[in-house]
């Protein structure tokens, strides 16, 4: 039976690859080669499954390379994006906060030509009581006089009865012209100090009725310093959250991140100085304390951006690449064994420019066993990048570098299968996965 099927199989292999002979001739002989049915089938198979494979491969390096090119670009335009966006929300803030400032000098020059006023009215009310005390006073006279005037009057009526056409070269009648100019004195007198008071109180009335308008227009900017405010808090809360939970979101302490950059700013007229507004040694009023709120947010803020700069939140290579390799154990590539892979790997071609990740100092700028040409840089909080299988460097030891400064070439240098970049953070000497401080920062760059 087995006979049998092996003769039909031999047959059926014979009718599509037919024994075939290749010759050999040399100088001295001719020799030739045997390719039976079945050797011809594996050669067949082992070439269509070469050339299928060889298809498979292209086809997915094509893709990775289209998905990896679209995710930097949307990368990219998002990073952009957002950048313009905090130019514009630095801008508004920048504006509202020098309204404020405006808007508080108004205030207390309206507190202060309240105050004139007020005081101006206090005068007036003044010299209008003791207006109506001399009023009075004069009052009194004038009535002491006219009953004067009245009882010499009846006096020289009588005289002059008793004694005729002689009576106007007596006493009696001088004392009574004195009298009648006395009153007359009087009565002007009294008369100006009415007109007086009518005028300070007219003064009172116009000095209450601007204070009046003053207190309305008081109300009117403080409603307007209220909406600045609550603005400007929104403004800050928005700017401020994003930044906080980027650095929380890569598992560092935001306090004492934003301690260590402030005495590391601490300078007196430095670009961190701490500002406020001044409460010239009285108890801060409530726009005082949310002014001063508001500027210790800005000055947050700009402590948020200087710690962006400072940490590792970039990606490494703004060119096309391909991931090839993430963090943890893995199987190595060189001998098969299953070891710890430190950092991530980047691939591309060689030359593809490389750059830093964050501001900080070169420590080493070299060859190192199995890194090859490696780059380590030193930034706060005590992080460190590693940049390795380099081409070539483009920095030295002790040069300062800024994020994004170009520091070398991808390359194939060290122990690798082939040119990329292997990346690695470092805090404290130990490794940490690259990848929280890039994805943390994806939402704000």
């Amino acid at each position: 039976m087995r006979t049998r099927l092996a003769i039909r199989a031999h047959a059926l292999l014979e009718r599509y690859f037919p024994e075939r002979r290749l010759f050999l001739r040399s100088e001295a002989d001719t020799r030739f080669i045997r390719l039976k049915p079945l050797t011809q089938l594996i050669g067949f198979a082992g070439s269509a499954a070469v050339v299928a494979w060889t298809i498979i491969a292209s086809s997915i390096l094509i893709m990775d390379r289209i998905g990896a090119g679209n995710f930097r670009d949307q990368a990219r335009r998002d990073q952009l994006i957002y950048q313009d966006r905090l130019n514009e929300m630095a801008e508004e803030r920048d504006a509202r906060a020098e309204e404020a400032l405006a808007a508080q000098g108004r205030f207390n020059t309206a507190l202060a030509r309240i105050s004139e006023m007020q005081s101006d009215l206090l005068a007036a009310e003044t010299r209008l009581r003791e207006a109506e005390t001399g009023l009075g006073v004069v009052q009194a006279t004038l009535r002491r006089s006219l009953k004067e005037r009245d009882a010499a009057r009846e006096e020289m009526a009588v005289l002059t009865a008793q004694l005729g056409d002689g009576a106007a070269a007596l006493p009696g009648t001088q004392l009574a012209a004195a009298n009648e100019e006395a009153l007359s004195f009087l009565s002007d007198a009294l008369s100006a100090t009415a007109q007086e008071r009518d005028s300070v109180t007219a003064n009172a009335q116009d000095t209450l009725d601007h204070a009046a308008d003053l207190e309305h227009q008081i109300a009117m900017l403080q409603d307007r310093n209220d909406q600045i405010f609550r603005q400007l808090e929104e403004a800050m809360t928005v700017s401020i959250k994003p930044l906080d939970k980027m650095f929380r979101s890569a598992g560092m302490n935001t306090e004492k991140i934003i301690a260590q950059v402030r005495r590391g700013y601490s300078g007196q007229g430095g670009p961190l100085t701490p500002i406020s507004v001044s409460t010239m040694g009285e108890l801060p009023t409530l726009d005082a304390s949310r002014a001063n709120r508001i500027l210790n947010q800005l000055d947050r803020l700009n402590l948020y951006r200087i710690a962006a700069e400072q940490a590792p939140f970039a990606i490494p290579v703004h060119s096309s690449y391909r991931f090839t390799s993430g963090f943890g154990y893995r199987r190595d590539p060189k001998n098969g064994g299953r070891r710890m892979h430190a950092g991530v790997d980047f691939a591309g071609p060689v030359g593809t420019p490389l750059y830093a990740t964050a501001d900080g100092t070169v420590i080493h700028a070299g060859w190192q066993s199995g890194y090859g040409r490696l780059v380590k840089i030193q930034h706060e909080f005590g992080i460190e990048t590693r940049f390795a299988h380099m081409s070539r460097i483009r920095v030295k030891v002790g040069q300062r570098v800024s994020r994004g400064d170009r520091i070398g070439d991808m390359g194939a240098s060290g122990r690798v299968t082939g040119p990329h970049l292997h990346y690695e953070v470092r805090v404290g000497g130990q490794a940490i996965n690259p990848m929280i401080y890039i994805k943390a920062a994806n939402d704000v760059f």
